[in-house]
């Protein structure tokens, strides 16, 4: 029978059932929700960190708190909930010419405005605050001042040592729905891997300046990290800052990085879940790109429901994987059934050499509405978007 993914405890019974050795938790709510507490309650070993740790994701405002705690470098910032909306709005006009409007609460990677109209900004506030947009995800917001510069994704590896997490390859992700960043976020558009501005020196200061602090922080709070901690940051004119941290290996990044792994992964997980010591980590040279197609008024309200053609054309092309994101089946066709609908992702010696491949891969696949960016990966290929 199927099994609700976002209740720990269904979770829990289905792993006692199969009589797992090791359970994985992807979903940030069903970590939110305490997945890893219940699964370990009944003697199983999960990966991934408990609902006190989770709260890095599940709220926003406690996130900010923790890092500044940690003297974690990020954007100049205020919290609000709904009794303070004039307060709110009085912060956004203390901010430069790029506004960043957060729900707290989880909103499926949807929860984020940003903008150079301080209007557009006020009418995120007033709707988030008022539940209007997200519901109780929303009554409380985090405000910030914009920040400029490259994105960075660093998945970290933690077992519960502070002095043994251990970062992965970085990637870079592209929230905004369209090419050059236009129009308005959304969980993930594209990413790619290895990211040729992202070099040891500036690996090394995420891990000294954001990552090892807030885990001391966390632990000094009795809060033990274990799993995947995933820093989101800007790489600024001042250095690496954080713009958010989630808790799981999260898509599209995880889709880029995972696949250049030649640490066995299952290895690697079920030591950072026991608290072992980590074994080494070591990565493949190939590159990796990821072009996530989306249905049509996605963000906004996707439409479901159309059928998907060329996933048979695109199957021919060697060092490709399409991996499902919102699809279903319908009377024996793939349908989507989510905004985010497929993750194109392919492989090749040089990050060009993947592009195109990933691109050549995505033009073979078709349905009314499907849209996607152009622009994955171009910069750092070297190549017009």
């Amino acid at each position: 029978m199927p099994v609700d993914a976002k209740d720990p405890a269904a979770i829990a019974q289905l792993a006692d059932e199969v009589d797992a050795d090791l359970v994985i938790a992807g979903s940030e709510e069903t970590l939110v929700r305490g997945v890893v507490d219940t699964v370990k309650a009944s003697g199983r070993l999960a990966f991934g960190p408990s609902a006190a740790a989770a709260r890095l994701e599940g709220s926003k405002r406690w996130m900010k708190e923790i890092a500044a705690a940690s003297e974690v470098p990020t954007a100049r910032h205020g919290a609000f909930t709904a009794d303070d909306e004039a307060a709110a709005l009085a912060f956004l006009e203390t901010l430069g010419d790029l506004y960043v409007v957060k729900t707290d609460g989880l909103a499926a990677g949807k929860g984020v405005t940003v903008t150079e109209s301080i209007e557009e900004a006020r009418d995120a506030v007033r709707s988030y605050l008022s539940g209007a947009a997200f519901g109780d995800a929303g009554t409380t917001v985090v405000i910030e001042e914009g920040m400029r510069g490259p994105e960075l994704s660093l998945l970290v590896v933690c077992n519960g040592d502070v002095r043994a997490a251990t970062p992965l390859a970085p990637a870079q992700d592209f929230k905004r729905v369209g090419d050059g960043d236009a129009g308005p976020n959304t969980g993930g558009m594209g990413a790619y891997s290895p990211v040729p501005i992202a070099g040891d020196d500036v690996i090394d200061q995420v891990m000294d300046r954001a990552v090892r602090p807030t885990l001391r922080v966390l632990a000094e709070q009795g809060i033990e990290y274990r799993g995947i901690l995933y820093a989101g940051l800007m790489l600024t004119d001042e250095g690496p800052k954080l713009v958010e941290y989630n808790v799981r290996f999260g898509d599209p990044e995880c889709q880029v990085v995972v696949p250049r792994l030649t640490t066995d992964l299952g290895e690697l997980c079920r030591a950072a879940a026991s608290g072992e010591p980590l074994p080494d980590i070591t990565f493949t040279d190939d590159s990796w790109v990821t072009i996530v197609l989306a249905s049509e008024r996605y963000p906004a309200s996707p439409r479901t429901g159309d059928v998907i053609e060329g996933l048979d054309a695109e199957a021919t092309l060697d060092d490709v994987v399409v991996f499902h994101a919102g699809t279903a089946r319908d009377d024996g066709k793939i349908v989507t059934a989510g905004g985010r609908v497929l993750n194109v992702t392919a492989s090749g010696a040089t990050l060009g050499a993947a592009r195109d491949r990933a691109y050549e891969a995505a033009s073979r696949i078709e349905w009314p509405g499907m849209h996607y960016r152009r622009d994955i990966a171009a910069s750092a290929a070297g190549v017009p978007a």
